[in-house]
C-alpha cells in the first residue's frame, strides 16, 4: 500500500517538475538558429586532418596538403569553442577528422567535454583501427556513441578501397564496442556502383545476430574523389535490393532532425539505415554545424562558405563578439544544398578536410 502511495507521489512529482521545466525552459540561442528557425543543437568537431588510411571517396590518391601545424586548432582553443556552443544550446558533439583517434590527447579531450554541464551526447567518428585499444579508455572518459566507418566485408576488397591493410583491427573495434555495451553500435558504409553494391545484403544480415545500425550513404561529391551520378547508387535501388531478399521489411520511426531513413527486419538484433544526401535531402531539419580541424565554421556539408573561427579567437575576440560572427554565418545558411549535380561542379573541399 505504501510503495503505491509513494511511487503515485513520485510520479507527480516528477510530472510537476516536467511542467516547470517546460514553462521555464530557456528559449534556443538565438545566434544558433537561422532564418528558417532551424536550431543547431549538434556539433560535429574535426581534431585532425590526418588519417592512417587513404579511402577512394575522402581522400583523392595524389593526398591533400595538410594545414601547417600552427593553422590548427590547439585543444585549449577546441574546448573554449565547444564550451560557447555547449552554452548556447549544443547537446550534442561529434569527433570527427581525418581519423580522430590518431591524435595523441583525443581521451582527454573527450574526459574535458564529459565536464561541460548541458552536453549529453559525445560521439566520434572513426575508421575502427585504433578502436579496439583506445575503446576501454574512451569510454571511461564519457564517450557515448560510435560509428565506424566500413564499406566492404571482404578484406581484399578492403585494401583496394581504403589503399592499406587493417579490415581485422576494424572488424575488432566493431565487436570491442560492442562487447563494451555500446548499443548501437553504427556502421557507416558508403555505396558505390561497380564497387560494393553487391554487398548490401551480406551488411544487413550482419544486423541478424549483432546490434548493429547499419547505415548505408549516398555516395557524395567532394574535390578529388571522381564522383560521377553513375557510380551512384540510390536509396531507392538499395531498399528495393534488400526488399526482394526481406519484403517483411518494417519502418521504425526515427527523430525529426535525423538524417537516416531507418529500417528493420523482423527478428534481427539491429536495424539498417540510409542516408539520403543526394536522392531526397534533410535539410528542412538539419541541426548540424562543423567545425574544421583548421578552426572554420562550416554551416552546411555542401556549402563553400566558411568562416574563420581561429582567426577571430587568436585576435582576442571576447565571447560576445564569437557568438555574433557564429550568429551571422549561421543566419546565412541556405534553406537547402544546391542539388547533387551542381555540387559536383562546385568548389569545396575534400572530405578529409571538412571532417564529415
Amino acid at each position: 500500500m505504501w510503495k503505491s502511495w509513494k511511487l503515485r507521489t513520485d510520479v507527480r512529482e516528477l510530472s510537476r517538475r516536467r511542467q516547470f521545466l517546460r514553462e521555464h525552459a530557456a528559449p534556443f540561442s538565438a545566434f544558433l538558429t537561422d532564418s528558417f528557425g532551424r536550431q543547431h543543437s549538434y556539433l560535429r568537431i574535426s581534431l585532425t586532418e590526418k588519417c592512417n588510411l587513404r579511402c577512394q571517396y575522402c581522400m583523392p590518391e595524389e593526398g591533400v596538403p595538410l594545414t601547417p601545424k600552427a593553422n590548427l586548432l590547439t585543444t585549449e582553443e577546441i574546448l573554449t569553442l565547444a564550451r560557447l556552443f555547449v552554452k548556447e544550446g549544443v547537446d550534442k558533439i561529434r569527433l570527427t577528422g581525418g581519423e580522430p583517434l590518431i591524435r595523441p590527447d583525443v581521451v582527454d579531450i573527450v574526459a574535458q567535454l564529459q565536464r561541460l554541464e548541458g552536453l549529453r551526447t559525445i560521439g566520434v567518428t572513426t575508421n575502427g583501427i585504433n578502436l579496439a585499444r583506445l575503446l576501454p579508455q574512451l569510454q571511461k572518459a564519457g564517450l557515448s556513441a560510435i560509428n565506424i566507418s566500413l564499406d566492404t566485408l571482404v578484406p581484399a576488397k578492403f585494401e583496394f578501397i581504403v589503399r592499406r591493410k587493417g579490415f581485422h583491427k576494424v572488424m575488432e573495434g566493431i565487436h570491442k564496442a560492442i562487447e563494451l555495451g555500446y548499443n548501437p553500435v553504427k556502421v557507416n558504409c558508403v555505396v558505390m556502383r561497380g564497387l560494393n553494391e553487391d554487398e548490401l545484403l551480406d551488411f544487413a544480415a550482419l544486423t541478424e545476430g549483432l546490434p548493429l545500425d547499419v547505415r548505408f550513404i549516398e555516395y557524395m561529391p567532394f574535390d578529388g574523389n571522381k564522383w560521377n551520378f553513375k557510380k551512384m547508387v540510390s536509396y531507392k535501388e538499395m531498399l528495393d535490393t534488400v526488399r526482394q531478399q526481406w519484403p517483411e521489411l518494417e519502418k521504425v520511426p526515427e527523430e525529426e532532425s535525423s538524417t537516416a531513413k531507418a529500417f528493420k527486419i523482423p527478428g534481427f538484433q539491429g536495424q539498417i539505415s540510409f542516408i539520403t544526401s543526394m536522392s531526397e535531402h534533410f535539410c528542412g531539419t538539419c541541426n548540424r554545424l562543423r567545425i574544421t580541424a583548421d578552426g572554420n565554421l562550416k554551416v552546411c556539408l555542401f556549402g563553400n562558405s566558411e568562416v574563420s573561427l581561429r582567426d577571430h579567437l587568436r585576435a582576442g575576440a571576447s565571447e560576445q563578439e564569437l557568438l555574433r560572427i557564429i550568429g551571422a554565418a549561421v543566419g546565412r545558411k541556405k534553406r537547402q544544398h544546391a542539388g547533387m549535380f551542381s555540387i559536383s561542379q562546385m568548389k569545396n573541399r575534400p572530405m578529409i578536410l571538412i571532417g564529415g
